[in-house]
């Protein structure tokens, strides 16, 4: 088991001292098609650059929803998912649902739509994306690791309080009132 919880932080690994993901670490960058070039993770002004979270030897849970962007292989198997092979789409993201009084209902993070040659909507389906929990505090061995990253990126941190963890046992439903 991994005694470090980070498995990556702002995009890449933790043990990567590349230039590249030394200016990534530096300008709280984020490298997953967030709708700006920085991560906003939590805060905007000091963002929780935790991408994912080691849950044991051989295995990463993804901690943050930006992170299923990466090449934007998530849109390609979902229009795969819901589109037969030869269909013509595109994707949107953060798509305003209202209710029947017109009201904010909240955001539906991805809705891929399937058109035919003259533009007409065909098709469509929804995608809401949903990173895992933690349990326990993953900001103090986030902060920790940030203050020198070259050197911290084998520290011991599984006999400290409060190690986070993946947390199965949360979820967030949500819902529309008809």
């Amino acid at each position: 088991m991994h005694q470090h919880p980070l498995a990556e932080v702002f995009g890449f690994p933790i043990d990567n001292g590349s230039d590249k993901a030394n200016r990534y670490r530096k300008h709280k960058l984020c490298p997953y098609n967030n709708r700006v070039p920085n991560c906003t993770k939590d805060k905007a002004n000091n963002p929780l650059g935790v991408c994912s979270i080691f849950t044991g030897e051989h295995s990463i849970a993804i901690t943050c929803p930006i992170r299923f962007r990466q090449d934007w292989l998530i849109v390609e198997e979902a229009a795969a998912f819901f589109f037969p092979p030869a269909a013509n789409w595109t994707s949107l993201g953060e798509i305003r649902l209202n209710d029947r009084g017109g009201r904010s209902a909240g955001n539906i993070d991805l809705v891929l739509v399937s058109y035919d040659d003259r533009g007409r909507v065909t098709d469509l389906g929804t995608l809401e994306v949903q990173a895992v929990y933690v349990s326990g505090n993953i900001r103090q061995p986030f902060e920790y690791y940030m203050e020198d990253p070259a050197g911290r990126y084998d520290l011991d941190w599984a006999n400290q309080p409060n190690y986070p963890r993946p947390d199965s046992t949360k979820a967030v439903f949500s819902g529309i009132g008809v």
